[in-house]
């Protein structure tokens, strides 16, 4: 008998629509995986279900599951980066209801920023507010429910209870090394990760710290801790499995999911000098995030040596007033600087740019549109300002304001719907939003520099892209 199935959901279609098909990328559950290692280290019979890369139907994941015949089954809502936990809630609500006659908890981002309103209106015997594997551990155990750590639960199905929650766990233990109980195989990186020619799959992507000391309001990444700790792992231990994904899968493509990787140099510096000096180092292709003042111009090379080939960046506005707004005290020379040096180090960026944040206005728009086609980013992700539960925005947003439906909170779904401004309807944010990716991704002078950079194929995978339209509601 199987202790514990946990389930990766996935709508990959409702939340990328056409781009699902190609163009997203498809991770081997983060957190899921953290949970799970934990789990199995400590004797625990487990088994994973990753509907994403799977692209099965609720009712098969419920059948598989059924076969497993576990004590408990764990549906882990977590997206690629914390905050696209919550549209991830469009697969986990129909799995939920697909599986019938086992105990039930969801556990991730999502579920601990709201745990409460996930128990009254999923179809889940608990949700874990909280990390998860002490919750889960408790549960197999059969502590009863009011002994049991970070556990939401029902007391004779009327009134909902929230214990406290479970201590943070140490990182290390968190290693999340349960690859053989993955479709390796079926995982590929973002298409603009490989525009030199690497390959796309096998991929694979790791996290080597936990948390951020910053307060950036549109985000909601510190939803497990409930403060700004910022937890590390051993560098040697990073590099080690690294090494293992490389030797036992062939994965050179990686993603290093660090809300804030390029922080503290007493971390990174010896993750990146273990890395460098790995006999293949040559063939890998890691992306990873860093912020405009945590990248320091005398590391870059090394970075660079270790295998880092794209940092993304967050400058998220071109107007310093809306960065102000949004807690992000950058100035538009430094950014400028900073882009630059990183790309004379022979590292591609990919820069991260918001529309619609509070302050923003049509005008404050086009500016950030304006200091993105300046810079001249290899790559950039446009989003628009969104409420996600967790994030000081949705502390502060209007409930009129947020998505009727949890696939709404996706920047890429038919029904998208971000914040409004003071001078800006939702769809006003949406539609610029909308203009700028084309008009970015358009402009000749940007298909010269991807030409020149990596080729007329690289050109073409943009023009294929770009060809793709988003449908959206009005």
């Amino acid at each position: 008998m199987t202790d514990v199935v946990l389930i990766n959901p996935g709508a990959s279609r409702t939340i990328y629509q056409d781009l699902s098909e190609d163009f997203s990328a498809i991770e081997p559950p983060t957190w899921l995986r953290m949970n799970a290692g934990w789990l199995r280290d400590r004797g625990f019979k487990i088994a994973i279900i990753d509907q994403d890369a799977l692209r099965l139907t609720a009712n098969q994941v419920a059948e598989r599951a059924k076969e497993l015949n576990p004590q408990l089954v764990a549906i882990v809502v977590a997206g690629q980066q914390p905050s696209a936990s919550t549209q991830q809630m469009t697969g986990a609500s129909e799995i939920a209801k697909a599986i019938q006659g086992t105990r039930k908890i969801m556990v991730g981002n999502h579920p601990s920023a709201l745990p409460k309103r996930t128990l009254l209106e999923e179809d889940v015997d608990y949700v874990c507010d909280g990390e998860g594997p002490i919750t889960i551990a408790r549960l197999i155990e059969g502590v009863p429910p009011s002994g049991v750590p970070g556990l939401v639960w029902k007391m004779n199905g009327l009134s909902d209870i929230a214990n406290q929650r479970a201590p943070l766990i140490q990182i290390d233990e968190l290693h999340g090394d349960v690859w053989d109980l993955l479709p390796m195989s079926m995982y590929r990186a973002h298409t603009w990760q490989c525009m030199d020619g690497s390959q796309r799959s096998p991929y694979a992507s790791i996290y080597t710290t936990l948390g951020c000391p910053f307060r950036c309001s549109f985000c909601m990444i510190n939803v497990f801790q409930h403060s700004n700790v910022y937890r590390r792992r051993t560098p040697t231990k990073v590099v080690a499995q690294v090494e293992h994904l490389y030797k036992e899968y062939g994965v050179k493509t990686l993603k290093i999911a660090d809300e804030m990787f390029v922080l503290d140099p007493s971390h990174y510096i010896p993750v990146c000098e273990g890395l460098s000096k790995l006999p293949f180092v040559d063939e890998l292709n890691i992306w990873a995030y860093a912020r405009i003042d945590t990248v320091k111009s005398d590391t870059l090379n090394l970075m660079r040596s270790a295998g880092i080939r794209w940092l993304a960046l967050g400058i998220e506005s071109g107007s310093s007033h809306v960065r102000d707004g949004a807690e992000k005290h950058l100035d538009d020379d430094d950014i400028k600087e900073v882009v630059r040096a990183i790309q004379k180090a022979g590292i591609n960026v990919i820069g991260n740019f918001i529309f619609g944040l509070p302050d923003d206005t049509l005008e404050s728009m086009q500016t950030t549109l304006n200091l993105a086609k300046d810079l001249r980013c290899e790559f950039a992700n446009f989003y628009s300002a969104m409420a996600y539960p967790g994030s000081k925005l949705f502390d502060m947003a209007n409930p009129d304001d947020l998505p009727k439906s949890w696939s709404g909170y996706s920047q890429h779904s038919h029904d998208t719907k971000p914040l409004p401004t003071a001078t800006l309807t939702s769809y006003q944010v949406l539609q610029f939003r909308d203009m700028a990716f084309h008009n970015y991704f358009e402009d000749q002078r940007y298909l010269d520099m991807i030409y020149k950079k990596f080729g007329s194929s690289a050109v073409d995978h943009i023009r294929l892209m770009t060809s793709k339209r988003l449908s959206r509601v009005a």
